[in-house]
């Protein structure tokens, strides 16, 4: 969150729920409103934290971006799906991976 906070992003909401699923962050700059999803990763070995958000997990994202979108969203926002890659460096140490626009559904996804 700070992460984003610093590149000017307001959160709007943090593990946003539907059911068993949930957003971890929903960030606003203006009119732009981010879905972003966090991944951590100790090490590489099983791929990055933005590998790790396949066709399934951006499916589920969507759906529960559907209803905070119905429920929260205004009529001017445009909305994007990101990823937000964090890397464990070791010793405190961590860089991270800011994917923009990291994929896109087909119009009228809501």
């Amino acid at each position: 969150m700070a992460y984003l906070i610093s590149c000017g992003w307001e959160i709007e909401a943090h593990r946003f729920r539907l059911g068993r699923h949930d957003l971890d962050l929903v960030v606003r700059r203006g009119n732009t409103v981010a879905f972003v999803e966090v991944k951590t990763r100790r090490s590489v070995t099983q791929g990055s934290g933005v590998e790790a958000v396949g066709n399934r997990k951006q499916s589920t994202i969507a759906k529960v971006a559907s209803l905070w979108r119905l429920r929260y969203g205004r009529p001017e926002d445009e909305y994007r799906f990101d990823v937000v890659a964090v890397q464990d460096q070791g010793s405190g140490q961590y860089s991270v991976e800011h994917v923009e626009d990291a994929w896109r559904l087909g119009r009228g996804w809501l």
